[in-house]
């Protein structure tokens, strides 16, 4: 009742149907890299009402919902996990596995006694917000690696693809970093302590916070 999306992404974990969807996506027997954009993805953003979440979470190549769609793979193709992973799909690995009620009052604790700067990031960031700067950096580095190798060939092909890659990567960067910037401000930490973190006076960061439309009000 408190939290609708984690059934509804219960639910549709527990559906065979969503399973068979994974397994397509995967390639069906013709192993390929999961797609960001595959069925699976398109359709638990349906049936949740948030596009952005399969998406952001099929990216999200640490998380717990990448290593429930590898074991539903595995068990289909009669494979074994790699060292330190499980087929069960409902295992879940330390890191992702909820914090004891202890735990979570010795933070809000932190929090009450350090308030601003102190604050938690994984407290006052939304999740959507934290996929979103995992997402994008994640893209960048992608990008970034896909650029080995590449100069040989004709200088202006070569020339052509660098550039046209690297501005790519820039975007990429550029975009996480201002959600970051965002993200800090709204979490409580003074826009001047960001702004010299980021190497830059206060009023030029609000003016590219702004002008970009990320600022929102605090």
């Amino acid at each position: 009742m408190i939290f609708p999306e984690v059934v509804a992404v219960a639910d549709a974990l527990l559906d065979p149907g969503m399973a068979r969807l994974v397994w397509v996506d995967s390639g069906a027997g013709q192993p390929r890299v999961l797609p960001v954009d595959g069925l699976f993805c398109r359709r638990l953003g349906e049936r949740v009402g948030r596009d952005w979440l399969g998406p952001l979470a099929a990216a999200d190549h640490g998380g717990p919902l990448i290593a429930w769609m590898g074991s539903v793979i595995r068990l289909r193709r009669g494979a074994g996990g790699p060292p330190g992973y499980d087929n069960d799909p409902w295992w879940l690995r330390r890191e992702h596995q909820p914090v004891t009620m202890a735990g979570q009052l010795r933070v809000l604790g932190k929090e009450k006694k350090a308030p601003g700067s102190g604050t938690m990031w994984r407290a006052v960031v939304p999740a959507e917000q934290r996929m979103r700067i995992s997402s994008l950096i994640v893209s960048a580095e992608e990008q970034l690696l896909q650029l080995r190798g590449v100069q040989s060939g004709p200088t202006a092909e070569v020339a052509r693809q660098l550039l046209q890659d690297l501005g790519h990567s820039a975007g990429l960067v550029e975009a996480a970093w201002k959600r970051t910037a965002v993200a800090a401000v709204n979490g409580g930490v003074p826009l001047e302590e960001v702004a010299r973190w980021a190497d830059m006076s206060p009023g030029t960061l609000r003016r590219i916070l702004t002008a970009g439309g990320q600022e929102e009000d605090g």
